[in-house]
C-alpha cells in the first residue's frame, strides 16, 4: 500500500488526528497573540507528538536576570522542559511550579474524546507569591536573590480562579477551531481522494481505450490489406473478361445472334461496373493505409471543372438534368493532384445527377475566398465572431448543388463513411457502393482541404469543397508541396 493510499485510509478510518496536519497555524498564532495581549501571559501550543504549533511569549525580566547565571539557567531549562512534558492528569489540566515561585498552567486539548495536544500558559505569578521560592537561591550561589525578588515583584499576579478560566476559555476556543479545521481537512481529503479515484478510473479507461484502439487499428489494417489484395487479384481476370466480352460484342470472334449479342453486352456492362467497384476499393485501401501518393503540381481549378462538365454532360442530358458551371475565372494556384481532384468532382457531380429527378438542375460554383486558416472553411456560423481572431488564408471553394432528394441533416456527417447508404433498405431505388464519398473526403483531406454537406433550399443537397491555395500549403508544408512555377 502506498503512502498516499495510507493517508486515504487515515481519513476514512477512526484514527486520532495530528494537530500539525489539520490546524491552520496562522489562525492559531493570531488567537494566541490575542490571548497574550489580553492577559499578558505567554501561550504555547503543542501537538500530542510534541510539535510546537504556536509560541507567543516574551521573556520576563526576572527570567532574563535568572538566566544570567549558569546554574539558574540550567534549572530554568529543566523547568521549561518539564512544563512542556508534564502529564495534565485525568482532569486534563495541572499547574507546574517553577523554582522561582512562578508557575505554568498546562491544559490538554481534546478532540472526539482523544487528547490531541496541550496548552502551556506561563510563566505567570500566582497572587499568593510574595517572594522568590527558596529553591531559587540554591540554583547558583552567585545569583543576587534580592534583585531577583525585585524583578519578581513586578510580574502581574493572577489568582487561581482567573488562570483556570483563562485556560478553559483558551481550551474551548482551540477545540472549536480544531473541530472546524478537522471537518474542513476531512472534506478536503475526501475531495482529493474522490478526484484521485476518478483520475485512477480515468487512467484505467484510457488504457482500455488505447488497447481497443490498437486492436481496431490492427483490424483496420488487416481489412485494408485484405481489400487491397483481393481487389488486385480480382482486377486481372476481370480485365480479361471485359476485354473478351468486348471483342465478342464487336464480332471479332464471329457474328453473334440477337440474344447472344445482348448477353455478351450485359457481361461487358456488368464487368465494367464491377471493375469500377474494385478500383474504388483499391483507392480506398490505399488512402486508408497511406500508400496512395499524390502527384501534386501547380494546378488551377477551372480546367478540372470544365473537364468534369465535359465528361458528365452526356449523362446529365440522358437524364434530362441541366448541368451548369459557374466559374468566376479568378485565378488561384493550387498545389494538387489534378487527376485525383477530377475524380473528386466526377464523383460529386455524378452523384448529384443520379439523385436529381428529370428536369432538375446540378450546378458547380467555384469562387476564390479568404477563409479562417485554423479550420480551412467557414461552415460554423456560430463561430463567426472568432474569425477576426484567427489568420485568414486564400482558398478555392467549389459548391456542387443539386435539386434532388436531399440528405437529412442527421445523416450528413455519416455520408462520408465507407459503404454508408442513406437508404440502406433492400429495396432502395438508387444504386451505388457507398465508397465514392468516402474516397472524396480522403482525397480532399490529403490536399489539406475540407468537404461538408449543406441543405439546398427548398430541396436538394450542396457539397462544399474547400481547397487551400498553393501558397498557403507551401507555408504549412514546405517540404511536401511542390515549389511555385518560375
Amino acid at each position: 500500500m502506498s503512502a498516499m493510499e495510507e493517508n486515504d485510509e487515515d481519513v476514512t478510518a477512526d484514527a486520532p488526528i495530528a494537530l500539525e496536519d489539520v490546524v491552520d497555524r496562522e489562525a492559531l498564532d493570531d488567537l494566541c497573540r490575542s490571548m497574550y495581549g489580553l492577559f499578558d501571559i505567554g501561550v504555547r501550543v503543542y501537538s500530542s507528538q510534541g510539535v510546537l504549533l504556536a509560541n507567543v511569549a516574551h521573556e520576563l525580566d526576572v527570567c532574563r536576570f535568572v538566566n544570567e547565571t549558569p546554574g539558574s539557567r540550567a534549572a530554568c531549562g529543566q523547568t521549561v522542559s518539564a512544563a512542556k512534558n508534564v502529564d495534565p492528569g485525568e482532569s486534563g489540566e495541572v499547574q507546574h511550579t517553577c523554582f522561582t515561585g512562578l508557575a505554568y498552567r498546562i491544559v490538554s486539548l481534546e478532540h472526539e474524546g482523544r487528547r490531541v495536544g496541550r496548552i502551556v500558559l506561563g510563566p505567570y505569578a500566582p497572587d499568593t507569591l510574595k517572594e522568590a521560592a527558596p529553591a531559587l537561591a540554591q540554583t547558583d550561589k552567585r545569583l543576587d536573590v534580592v534583585q531577583a525578588n525585585e524583578r519578581l515583584a513586578r510580574v502581574p499576579r493572577i489568582g487561581p480562579v482567573q488562570i483556570v478560566r483563562i485556560g478553559q476559555h483558551l481550551k474551548e476556543t482551540l477545540e472549536l477551531i480544531i473541530f472546524s479545521s478537522h471537518k474542513a481537512w476531512v472534506t478536503s481529503k475526501m475531495h482529493l481522494y474522490s478526484v484521485r479515484e476518478s483520475y485512477r478510473e480515468l487512467q484505467e479507461k484510457t488504457v482500455r481505450l488505447e488497447q481497443t484502439l490498437a486492436r481496431l487499428k490492427e483490424v483496420d489494417r488487416l481489412k485494408s490489406n485484405f481489400l487491397a489484395t483481393m481487389s488486385h487479384e480480382l482486377r486481372t481476370p476481370l480485365t480479361s473478361i471485359i476485354g473478351y466480352s468486348e471483342m465478342l460484342a464487336e464480332g471479332i470472334a464471329g457474328p453473334l445472334q440477337g440474344e447472344q449479342e445482348e448477353y455478351v453486352r450485359t457481361i461487358h456492362t456488368k464487368g465494367e461496373q464491377l471493375l469500377r467497384l474494385i478500383m474504388g476499393l483499391l483507392d480506398l485501401s490505399k488512402l486508408e493505409s497511406g500508400t496512395m501518393s499524390l502527384r501534386q503540381a501547380p494546378s488551377s481549378i477551372s480546367p478540372i471543372l470544365k473537364e468534369v462538365m465535359s465528361t458528365l454532360t452526356p449523362v446529365a442530358r440522358k437524364k434530362e438534368v441541366e448541368l451548369v458551371l459557374d466559374d468566376d475565372a479568378e485565378v488561384c494556384e493550387l498545389a494538387a493532384d489534378a487527376e485525383r481532384l477530377r475524380q473528386v468532382f466526377i464523383n460529386l457531380v455524378d452523384n448529384a445527377v443520379k439523385f436529381t429527378p428529370k428536369g432538375g438542375r446540378v450546378s458547380m460554383i467555384a469562387r476564390v475566398k479568404d477563409v479562417p486558416a485554423a479550420r480551412g472553411d467557414d461552415d460554423d456560423d456560430d463561430d463567426d465572431g472568432m474569425i477576426i481572431l484567427v489568420p485568414m488564408m486564400k482558398a478555392v471553394e467549389v459548391r456542387v448543388a443539386d435539386t434532388g432528394i436531399g440528405i437529412p441533416a442527421s445523416e450528413r456527417t455519416k455520408v462520408f463513411d465507407a459503404f454508408y447508404q442513406v437508404d440502406s433498405s433492400s429495396t432502395r431505388e438508387y444504386g451505388g457502393t457507398g465508397l465514392g464519398l468516402s474516397i472524396v473526403k480522403r482525397i480532399i483531406d490529403a490536399h489539406g482541404g475540407t468537404v461538408r454537406v449543406e441543405g439546398n433550399d427548398p430541396n436538394g443537397t450542396v457539397f462544399v469543397v474547400t481547397l487551400p491555395s498553393a501558397q498557403t500549403r507551401r507555408a504549412a508544408l514546405p517540404s511536401r508541396v511542390p515549389p511555385a512555377p518560375t
